[in-house]
């Protein structure tokens, strides 16, 4: 009788589609940015542009981290993985958090601009993201395009 794998010890082998998946997700950011920056430029001024793309920066640091620590920590076992998307997640929410407080008081920052962005950034990438990922194990990451 064979024995079954376990789970928090298993570790997963082969290519990281986490990372696939994270650099498109930073390449549509990149797309998306001087839409982004140009709506607070209107809304904001310059102030508006500066603080759009600092949290565009923020949101594409966020993405390419927690890509980054899904596949470091899959190869070593899935229940460090688990452990560290758990935790990964209040660190990486925390460092945001942290980001702007740092920044709040300075004379070229706009906090509307700022929360706007950081949370339209944030869904919207992922929602435009979600048209393009595979979910089968044939294409682990990013679904085969169209010849």
């Amino acid at each position: 009788m064979a024995a079954t794998p376990d789970p928090m010890t298993t570790r997963l082998e082969g290519e990281a589609p986490e990372i696939t998946v994270s650099l498109d997700i930073l390449k549509r950011g990149a797309y998306a940015s001087p839409l982004i920056v140009a709506v607070c430029a209107v809304f904001a001024g310059l102030d508006g542009v500066w603080s759009a793309l600092y949290a565009v920066a923020l949101v594409l640091l966020n993405f390419f981290f927690a890509a980054g620590l899904v596949a470091l920590t899959a190869r070593i076992s899935l229940g460090l993985m688990m452990g560290a998307v758990l935790f990964g997640y209040l660190a990486r929410l925390g460092l945001i958090f942290l980001a702007v407080i740092l920044v709040r008081d300075a004379s070229w920052i706009s906090l509307p601009a700022l929360g706007f962005t950081i949370i339209v950034t944030h869904l919207g990438l992922l929602v435009w993201e979600m048209r393009y990922v595979a979910a089968s194990l044939a294409f682990p990451a990013l679904k085969p395009r169209k010849p």
